[in-house]
């Protein structure tokens, strides 16, 4: 039996999606800042009084986060760069430390051609830009440089080179994965004092260790952002405010791009992505996929499906920081999140990441689309679903793995996961016998049949590489509900978190280290590990090399990030 189409009237997102792509609700941007006096608005008394009112936290963060040091290479006036390719297309962010009045220049030299490319103002102040390039040469390196409208340099010059096309067979290709790399700036001081999120020279250390084994592509898999704006712990008023969103001092009534709303989200965002990532990631194409935080909330059903406001502030952090997904022809276009813009079919929340024939990878994010009522409740809208199990079905690449921003797999016992489990209070342990409040089945049933796509997968070794939880692990899926899959198991990985505060780790939000789901048989490879750390994957013509690394804040000195190896890796070899 098909499964029956949601009620579009139940689904909160399908009623404000066609308000969030009008143009209204966008800033319009074009090469002046003028239209907008920005900087001299928040000049004013109101401003003074909003920076009154900010978190001790972010002020203490030195206010304007400024590009890291980058070695030999010169990043002049810009504070952040961060790429994408596929095979011919290219989207790059950047933030700069002296605003623009006339939009900047991109040159793209190779493959005998020089392209110029209009920068495009993603914020009001000219602080924020992007560019976009199409109908490049698969497989080709391009050197980038990036000028001001009369010719002055903004930076040293840089290389970056598109994928190869779909009908190429490239030997290998290595994709670097982890998550939850957001965080306002912590402090450490010591393996015995430490508060608060990673440093983020810290989280940038170890993602300079990631680098240093030359990645293809980067999956930056959720929780960018940690600013979660209403309370949702038991011990809280439900619904109120959270301090953060009573110090940022947003005007909920108004758009982003209006008031003191824009100069509050940079304030927020800034200090969790610039000092990160800085320009270090170049060259390196990255693919970012949202989750819950990156919404600025929690999951919890007191604070899911988001307001609109915070769908705005979710879109335009993902608008000014880092690229959204790029065009695929095995995509569909109507998906949610989609958009046919100057800048090609863009997806906020489904991406591809596609090297040649030899390897393919879905990005799916689970918080945009969820849906929370009683009928036909899915995490994934059910066009995305048959888009993953399409794929999952095809044959023209080697590999394909599936990357959701929440895991498959393990179970933390909270309201916003696939599975039924809840922690029991007693023993301290999950159960799958106590019910969880406002959870919903259809969860559950979409993962069987995603999980029963990625079985019937016979040509491939089944692999899913999930973001969310904080910890890394490794198991075999045996069994899913009524779903036996021995004869073709499920390889589940977790990532690793790259920012996990002390009070993220399961055991500590939770009392309890995240667990197998209890929906499931599964065997654990690597029983989750509550350090940080990251994932790198070898895609060969013959197998899959999958290696876990690890550092632990609470034993290991920071120099040991440098030299940080692999401490299990687990092989995948291609069906016959």
């Amino acid at each position: 039996m098909k499964n029956k189409k949601p009620d579009t009237k139940s689904n909160f997102f399908n009623s404000v999606y066609k308000r969030l792509f009008s143009k209204a609700s966008r800033p319009q941007h074009d090469s002046k800042v003028d239209r907008r006096q920005f900087l001299a608005n928040t000049a004013g008394t109101s401003a003074a009084a909003f920076m009154a009112n900010w978190p001790l936290q972010a002020m203490a963060a030195e206010g304007r986060m400024s590009a890291l040091g980058q070695g030999d290479w010169d990043p002049g006036n810009v504070r952040h760069l961060l790429p994408t390719v596929n095979d011919t297309r290219m989207l790059i962010k950047v933030s700069l430390e002296r605003p623009l009045a006339t939009a900047p220049l991109l040159s793209i030299e190779g493959a005998g051609s020089n392209l110029r490319v209009q920068g495009r103002m993603t914020d009001t102040a000219g602080e924020f830009w992007e560019f976009y390039a199409e109908d490049l040469s698969p497989s080709t390196s391009y050197q980038l440089s990036l000028s001001e409208n009369n010719g002055d340099s903004l930076c040293e010059s840089w290389p970056l080179k598109t994928f190869p096309a779909p009908d190429q067979n490239p030997e290998q290709a290595r994709i670097l994965f982890y998550t939850c790399a957001g965080g306002p700036q912590g402090t450490y001081n010591g393996i015995a004092d430490r508060s608060g999120n990673l440093p983020t020279l810290i989280r940038n250390r170890i993602l300079r260790r990631a680098l240093s084994f030359s990645p293809d592509a980067v999956v930056a898999n959720g929780d960018h952002i940690y600013w979660d704006l209403h309370q949702w712990l038991p011990n809280e008023d439900i619904g109120n405010l959270s301090a953060r969103g009573r110090e940022s001092n947003f005007n909920f009534s108004l758009g982003v791009f209006n008031d003191n709303n824009e100069l509050a989200l940079k304030m927020a965002v800034d200090q969790q992505i610039v000092p990160v990532y800085g320009t270090d990631f170049r060259s390196t194409p990255v693919f970012f996929l949202q989750d819950d935080h990156d919404h600025w909330e929690n999951d919890h059903p007191t604070t899911y499906p988001v307001t609109l406001f915070q769908l705005e502030l979710a879109r335009t952090t993902q608008q000014m920081y880092y690229p959204e997904f790029l065009a695929d022809n095995n995509r569909p276009k109507n998906l949610p999140w989609s958009a046919n813009s100057a800048r090609g079919d863009l997806s906020e929340s489904f991406g591809t990441l596609r090297f040649g024939n030899l390897a393919e990878v879905l990005l799916y994010d689970v918080r945009r689309t969820l849906d929370v009522s009683e009928h036909n409740a899915v995490f994934l809208d059910f066009k995305v679903e048959d888009w993953l199990k399409q794929r999952t079905a095809s044959n023209d690449t080697t590999h394909l793995v599936h990357a959701p921003s929440n895991p498959f797999g393990w179970s933390a016992g909270k309201w916003g996961e696939w599975y039924p489990d809840q922690l029991d209070p007693e023993s301290n342990q999950l159960s799958i016998d106590i019910p969880k409040p406002l959870w919903r089945q259809g969860w559950l049933e979409q993962h069987d049949r995603l999980i029963q796509s990625l079985t019937d997968m016979r040509h491939r070794s089944p692999l899913v590489i999930s973001g969310d939880l904080h910890a890394i692990g490794a198991g075999e899926i045996l069994r899913s509900g009524n779903i036996d899959l021995n004869d073709n198991p499920v390889t589940a990985i977790l990532s690793g978190p790259v920012g996990t505060t002390p009070g993220g780790w399961p055991s500590v939000a939770r009392g309890a280290r995240s667990m197998p789901s209890l929906h499931l048989d599964m065997v654990e490879e690597v029983e989750q590990i509550e350090e940080h750390g990251f994932t790198i994957v070898d895609f060969l013509q013959d197998k899959i090399v999958i290696r876990l690394f690890k550092w632990d804040v609470n034993s290991q000195p920071l120099d040991d990030i440098d030299t940080m190896e692999v401490f299990h890796t687990i092989e995948l070899e291609t069906p016959a």
